[in-house]
């Protein structure tokens, strides 16, 4: 898989404007009514990381969780990220 730079690295970012890139990851932090809701979004997005055999590394902060996305054996962003962030993203919305 590829590494997203450049043109098309900020045209999928574009594409999914809650998220950005801290040190080379992408990431975003979302925010739950409480604890609970946390935990059951964390869940979910656990269950479609391992569908997708592409793993977030997630910190849970009460009601809030920050999800960090690279490819680490491609050495940067690919499109898994992006797949994996927009999935999280629609996760989100039902939570």
């Amino acid at each position: 898989m590829s590494i997203l730079t450049g043109p098309k690295l900020s045209a999928r970012l574009a594409e999914l404007p809650k998220w950005q890139v801290e040190q080379g990851e992408l990431v975003r932090t979302f925010a739950f009514r409480d604890f609970r809701a946390a935990l059951a979004f964390v869940n979910e997005v656990g269950e479609c990381a391992e569908r997708a055999g592409h793993h977030p590394d997630i910190d849970i902060r009460y009601n809030r969780v920050r999800l960090a996305l690279v490819t680490h054996d491609a050495g940067g962003l690919t499109e898994k990220d992006f797949a994996l962030a927009a999935e999280a993203d629609k996760v989100s919305e039902r939570a």
